[in-house]
């Protein structure tokens, strides 16, 4: 029996965050002096593939693994490789956001495990603007890893945050530039998540104004095209690549929504803007080699499973809505 939410929703999709650890520092996401969790309380790639085969048990048939940067994880290619081997076994995708930095070091492993798709968060084209919004990344190190995914047959996807007064001039060149290199290009309002050391009402850029500017140069045609997620895509006729839009903000996605988060602790969100989760790691290991247990708990936590968010830009005085870092629910 399917996983089925009070409101009638499959859930089919789960994010998993294999560490809330990540090499870059972005504005939005993270405090600079970021305190990360004690390695104690992080569960072993073990479990994690343990937690992650009950979910495909229970019916989820794609897992996209996030962070903080998951490739940052030592060991991280032992979960991949094992997921992978589920594919075709109710498993139908394996996924990854990364920030492109290891792709140089692991895209033909990921390949090697059945990963035919990743997102890439970039922000930005320009090298000065990359290091102020990462904090220290370096343009090239990204770049250099979006084009080892390429060459290693991985369909890549970029994903550029919508922050104002810093790329919001950027758009037009980055949608040529994913069409001349064959890249999806998605554009993500920026949400309310934990304390970062900027006011959010200084970085939100409505993604409405953002496509309205667009379409006075781009033929964006809509289109059916899913990816489990929640974006809203569209054709580009004069590039024939793709353009999405995630707008939890000005137009929530919450009535499609057939995901949940699972994080590196164990802890299972039902809902990205809401702060009830489940904790799935004490029945993890009460389990023994009997799985019946765990399964009642993610049932159980699917039960609660919320109708929407209820996101708002300036709620907390800091400009979130919610103390949770995105890199610890896993982005």
């Amino acid at each position: 029996m399917p996983l089925i939410d009070p409101f009638a929703r499959a859930i089919s999709y789960l994010r998993v965050s294999v560490t809330d650890r990540c090499d870059l520092r972005c504005v939005y996401c993270m405090a600079e002096d970021m305190t990360f969790l004690p390695k104690a309380e992080i569960l072993t790639l073990e479990e994690l593939d343990r937690l992650c085969g009950a979910f495909i048990d229970l019916g989820v048939e794609r897992i996209r693994l996030t962070g903080g940067e998951p490739l940052v994880r030592k060991g991280v290619m032992q979960l991949v490789r094992s997921l992978g081997a589920r594919l075709g076994g109710g498993l139908r995708e394996l996924t990854l956001t990364t920030n492109g930095t290891q792709l140089t070091k692991y895209a033909d492993e990921l390949a090697a495990a059945g990963v035919r798709r990743v997102n890439v968060s970039m922000d930005t084209l320009d090298p000065a603007v990359f290091a102020s919004v990462t904090r220290w990344g370096k343009l090239d190190k990204t770049l250099d890893g979006i084009f080892a995914a390429k060459a290693a047959g991985i369909a890549v996807k970029i994903n550029a945050v919508a922050l104002k007064g810093v790329n919001e001039h950027e758009y037009d060149s980055m949608l040529a530039w994913c069409g001349e290199h064959g890249f999806d290009l998605c554009l993500i309002e920026t949400m309310p998540m934990g304390e970062i050391d900027a006011d959010r009402t200084d970085q939100y850029l409505p993604l409405s104004r953002v496509q309205a500017r667009l379409q006075e140069r781009w033929n964006l045609d809509p289109t059916d095209y899913r990816t489990g997620g929640p974006a809203r895509y569209f054709t580009v006729r004069e590039t024939g690549r793709r353009i999405g839009f995630i707008t939890p903000m000005t137009h929530n996605f919450c009535e499609g929504c057939n995901r949940v988060r699972l994080t590196c602790t164990g802890t299972l969100y039902m809902c990205l803007g809401q702060e009830d989760a489940a904790d799935l790691r004490q029945p993890l290991r009460d389990a023994g080699t009997d799985d019946a247990g765990l399964h009642a708990a993610i049932r159980g936590a699917i039960a609660r499973k919320p109708k929407g968010h209820d996101f708002v830009i300036g709620r907390r005085e800091d400009g979130a809505s919610s103390p949770r870092h995105m890199s610890v629910t896993g982005g």
